[in-house]
Parts: C-alpha cells; structure tokens; sequence
C-alpha cells in the first residue's frame, strides 16, 4: 500500500486559496521586511520552531550536506545562527564559505530560500549570544565533541557530568569553537502555494546596495 498522499482535489485547493491570495507582495523591493513578516506570521501558527531552517553547506569533495538549524538573528545583513566551528558544518564553511537556507512553513503553505557567501560572526556577538542561552545549554557546548564519534548515552552524560561540576558556582563561558555564522543574502526568493500547482514565486537578487525582483513562473 503506497504511504504517499493522493494529489488535493478540488475543493482542497479552494480551501488554500484564501491565504496567499494577496497580490501586494509583488509590490515590494526589498525582502528582509518581507521575510520577517512571514516569520512573524509563522510565529503564530507554526507547532513549533519557526525560526527552524535547513542549511545546505558541502564538503571538500564537493558533495552537499543539509540539516536543520534555528536562525538566531535576521537584519539588513543577512541570516545568523550559532553552532561548534568544529562541527561538520563548521569545517565545510570554514573551507567553502557559501550556504543556502531553506524555511518551510507548512501551516501557511510557504517557503522562503536563501543563498549567499558567510561570514563568521565577532566573538563579541557570539559571546552575547552564548550568554543568553539556559546553564544547560552552554555545559553542553563544552562537554559536546559535535560531529564526533560517539561511543554510548553514557558516555555524553559522563562528559556532561564532568564539564557541570567543572563549572560549579561559576559563569559558564563561551568555548573558543563556539561561534555564529551569518549568511550574507545574494538571492531571496519567496515561494507560496496556490491552486492547482500554480504557486507564486518572487525572487530578490542583490545587484550592489539594491534588489532586483523577478516574478518566476510555478
């Protein structure tokens, strides 16, 4: 018996229609107020983790990796998230400093796709960051060897244990592999589900300080 899900009827694409039927998007010339609208948007009627993102990286033969990551941060400058530079991510953007993001808003029917160059982030801004999240959170950042081989449960938990007492009565600091990443948006497009297969599509291009939009057939 096939798992996949038969094609919408009719009356399924009618009950779709109402919410992205809003032509004003096209009207726009520039995406990060876009953007953040949409999150907003999705704030409210995502599960959980809108700000979740996919982030597609490759390694030094070339071949892409994709996995989902939280976005921390969006302004003029681009899309920022926090991980281990140790990581495999961290090792491919240390090599290859481009990336693209994927948002996918299944409650509203939307996506959004990002693809630009990276820049690591001051460790001014990581350490603020870091400072921000639960105790927990930052033991683990020390006691993770992210990426790594792992040999059991109890093994992470030891190290967890280990790295808690290590800290005990004191701040826990930024780890020195612990930074963010900022994308640096090249392109934007914005994709939303429309009757019958025929989606619109808005796509930014960076041309200097300015975008540039296309509207791109479904």
């Amino acid at each position: 018996m096939s798992v996949i899900p038969p094609s919408p009827s009719a009356d399924d694409y009618a009950a779709q229609l109402a919410a992205n039927a809003d032509d004003t998007i096209f009207d726009r010339d520039e995406p990060i107020g876009l953007f953040i609208e949409w999150l907003e948007e999705a704030r409210r009627s995502e599960p959980n983790d809108p700000n979740a993102m996919a982030l597609a990286t490759v390694d030094a033969e070339g071949m892409p990796d994709v996995r989902m990551v939280l976005l921390k941060d969006v302004d003029a400058r681009g899309f920022t998230f926090f991980s281990n530079q140790e990581s495999a991510k961290g090792e491919q953007l240390w090599a290859h400093p481009a990336a693209a993001l994927l948002f996918h808003w299944k409650s509203l029917r939307r996506q959004v796709r990002v693809r630009g160059a990276v820049e690591r982030v001051s460790a001014e801004e990581a350490s603020a960051y870091f400072a921000s999240r639960a105790r927990e959170s930052r033991i683990g950042a020390w006691a993770s060897d992210q990426s790594r081989p792992l040999d059991s449960r109890e093994a992470l938990e030891a190290r967890v244990a280990e790295q808690t007492a290590r800290f005990e009565g004191e701040d826990v600091p930024r780890p020195d592999r612990w930074t963010g990443w900022r994308v640096l948006p090249e392109q934007i497009e914005f994709w939303r589900d429309r009757p019958f297969r025929l989606h619109d599509r808005l796509r930014f291009d960076r041309v200097s300080d300015t975008w540039s939009t296309s509207r791109l057939w479904p």
